[in-house]
């Protein structure tokens, strides 16, 4: 019986010729990642357990980017007790304020995730660099701490479904579209524990921010990865980025899934998110109501890079937010900043009357820089819609793509940009 992509390399990282959903393996870790929340429950987790050095200071990354720069005194605490231990562990790729970027678009951007890796992560949404054919995921901070310490995790080895990628999209449509698109059909327990596994001819006309929202949001599914294919476009964002080695896998012809979907890209419309689940989903052409907005957020570790900027950038560009509209951008990297100052698109958002935020997760867990009020309603490029998850427990998100947020933004109800 053949492998998927996933359980090929989670094989090769368990030292074993071949691996069956289900099996129970302990896998060496190539990454392994924490942020300024989960970091230091891990840390103390470490301390619990007598574990006094981590197992390979070169093959672990912790990025403060929830609350930093810090909001408060707690969150100070927090990112003071990451510092100590990075330095006390001369932990090579620590990120510190002015270095620091959302980690999901800092660590492929710095070349730390490659093809075949097998990479854990204290944060869920960790399953985005399957975008560049790797095996991550999202785990608990005393998974973390173990990761830390020995180099090794324990798997149960997923089965998986086959998204089969044909056709091309249209303007104004985007990853973002694809993987709501996709949430909305299977819903958000559709694919749980389960590697999502992204083929077809249609792959080749999606870019690499396209893939990084998809594989990103994956975990939206209930998947326990996301997972595209190494095509010539991979191995080109891999030259630019990174000179560390590594091995391109590819799915058995005859490996088994679990269910077989075809998504032809030229048929997906511009789709929105409504409260309170990402897999309530409806298309744009669906909203036959002005819906009122209060705040659009643009960036995250799901649309935050720097093909979103431009696409919202060319949608507000000459035009104005609405009035009483709070329009929040964020960049995702300090690369991405300067890139987006550069190409003038900073300019654009402030003129539009927006504002630019250094790179945060802040809003997007309701933790700062754009909290909701009470009743209040947020068009967001983030990835999650759950009750109070951007501020007040009656508050709403509407997850969409950047063209749509930057379209609402101008009209004050949720729009698309007019083709």
């Amino acid at each position: 019986m053949g492998m998927t992509m996933t359980q090929k390399i989670l094989a090769a990282h368990a030292g074993l010729e071949s691996v069956v959903a289900g099996q129970l393996i302990e896998a060496d870790l190539d990454l392994v990642l924490g942020n300024d929340i989960t970091s230091p429950v891990a840390i103390k987790e470490m301390d619990k357990m007598g574990l006094k050095e981590v197992f390979n200071k070169d093959k672990i990354a912790l990025v403060p980017d929830h609350f930093v720069p810090n909001k408060d005194i707690k969150s100070a605490e927090h990112c003071k007790c990451v510092r100590e231990f990075a330095l006390k562990n001369k932990i090579t790729n620590y990120f510190e304020v002015g270095k620091m970027g959302i980690e999901h678009a800092l660590l492929p951007e710095q070349g730390l995730t490659v093809a075949g890796d097998v990479i854990i992560g204290a944060d869920s949404h960790t399953c985005t660099y399957g975008a560049l054919g790797a095996f991550s995921t999202g785990v608990g901070s005393t998974d973390m701490a173990a990761g830390m310490a020995t180099g090794k995790a324990w798997f149960k080895v997923p089965s998986a479904i086959k998204f089969n990628i044909v056709g091309k999209l249209n303007k104004w449509v985007s990853g973002k579209d694809v993987i709501l698109h996709i949430i909305g059909m299977i819903g958000v327990d559709g694919a749980l524990y389960k590697s999502m596994e992204f083929v077809g001819e249609g792959i080749k006309n999606l870019s690499m921010d396209d893939r990084f929202t998809i594989a990103n949001m994956a975990i939206e599914a209930g998947a326990k990865n996301g997972i595209f294919p190494v095509d010539e476009l991979t191995l080109a964002y891999l030259k630019e980025h990174t000179k560390r080695e590594f091995k391109v896998f590819e799915a058995d012809a005859d490996a088994e899934y679990d269910a077989t979907y075809t998504i032809d890209l030229s048929q997906l419309k511009p789709t929105v998110a409504f409260p309170h689940l990402p897999e309530n989903t409806h298309t744009i052409d669906e909203i036959k109501e002005q819906i009122k907005i209060d705040q659009v957020v643009i960036g995250s570790c799901t649309n935050g890079r720097i093909d979103d900027l431009r696409c919202a950038a060319e949608v507000l560009k000459g035009k104005k937010v609405a009035d009483g509209m709070r329009l929040i951008v964020l960049p995702a990297t300090q690369a991405i900043y300067l890139q987006a100052m550069e190409e003038g698109l900073l300019r654009t958002f402030i003129e539009a009357g927006g504002v630019v935020s250094t790179p945060t997760c802040g809003p997007c867990l309701g933790g700062y820089m754009g909290v909701l009020a009470e009743g209040e309603r947020c068009v967001s490029t983030t990835n999650r819609n759950f009750v109070g998850r951007m501020g007040h427990i009656t508050s709403e998100i509407y997850l969409a793509s950047p063209a749509v947020a930057a379209a609402s933004a101008i009209k004050g109800y949720i729009a698309a940009p007019e083709v």
